[in-house]
């Protein structure tokens, strides 16, 4: 018996104009980067403009799923494409570890090298515009990122560009004033180490849901329990819940209930059932109901 099924996975308008502002500003950040990089000699601000460009092609990505979330199912993908949210949240992790280990080897070889000469004033004035873009960008998804994992890959994207070019305008600035080159290799470091702490709760997050695991927040112990509040369930069993997107998840489950076995009585149990199970954000059930004399205890 399946229960109810909600359209969570649209896209809202906000988002939709989020993604296009972040890509746009990103964008136009990344010409500008590079421009001034290519001007001045600072492998800073090329650096920076590579891993900008990483996160302007993962804004994209994101914006890929959720518009692939909302195609419809299909005789062969029966619950659509909204699973490619959660392979492109895990794809955004991954792409943020590599950008933390490129910044980590430019960081290394530079400290190695010894002092290379930077203008500094240059450098701070580029990434300052940087802060500013990113700081925007990462504003429009704050309110989102809390409920969809997606959002917080693209949020995470954007607050650790911010925090990039901060790192680069200080870099910049101290570089101007003590000569201490050496500095902006250091710095980045720190910075690659901070984007990796932000980084690993969205890769074990979203390689969670891939492997069909009980999505995080979710306890299948209040799940059960909120099952056994109707009065003809005895038992619940074989129970199995995991993430169809980035925000729905499915469960499925056998159910005991005590004879007789009165299917309209059922119905409206069911119905009470997924209005419980929907504030434990599950949101597909399907039920198989078994009389109380044939319970198989696992």
């Amino acid at each position: 018996m399946a229960g109810h099924d909600h359209a969570h996975d649209h896209v809202p308008e906000r988002l939709t104009r989020s993604f296009g502002i972040g890509i746009g500003l990103n964008l136009l950040f990344v010409l500008a980067e590079v421009g001034v990089g290519l001007s001045t000699g600072s492998m800073a601000l090329l650096s920076d403009a590579g891993h900008n460009f990483i996160d302007v092609t993962s804004l994209l990505l994101s914006l890929l799923a959720f518009r692939l979330a909302k195609r419809p199912s299909t005789e062969v993908y029966t619950y659509g494409l909204r699973k490619t949210t959660i392979l492109i949240s895990l794809l955004n992790a991954l792409v943020l570890l590599a950008a933390v280990g490129s910044i980590g080897y430019e960081s290394v070889e530079r400290l190695l090298s010894g002092n290379r000469s930077v203008p500094g004033l240059a450098v701070a004035a580029t990434a300052r515009l940087g802060v500013l873009v990113n700081g925007i960008s990462a504003w429009l998804f704050h309110k989102d990122q809390a409920h969809d994992l997606n959002v917080r890959g693209a949020y995470l994207h954007l607050l650790s560009d911010a925090l990039v070019s901060l790192g680069v305008v200080l870099a910049g600035v101290l570089m101007y004033f003590t000569h201490w080159y050496w500095l902006d290799p250091l710095l980045s470091l720190g910075i690659g180490l901070l984007i990796l702490l932000m980084t690993w709760s969205l890769l074990s997050q979203s390689l969670r849901l891939s492997l069909d695991a009980v999505p995080e927040g979710i306890d299948l112990q209040n799940v059960k329990q909120a099952i056994l509040k109707s009065p003809h369930i005895t038992s619940v069993s074989h129970v199995h819940l995991w993430a169809i997107s980035t925000t729905q998840n499915a469960l499925t489950a056998h159910l005991t209930v005590a004879e007789p076995f009165d299917l309209q009585q059922f119905e409206h149990e069911k119905h009470e059932i997924n209005h419980r199970l929907e504030h434990l954000k599950v949101h597909h059930t399907t039920f198989e109901v078994h009389p109380h004399r044939v319970q198989e205890k696992c």
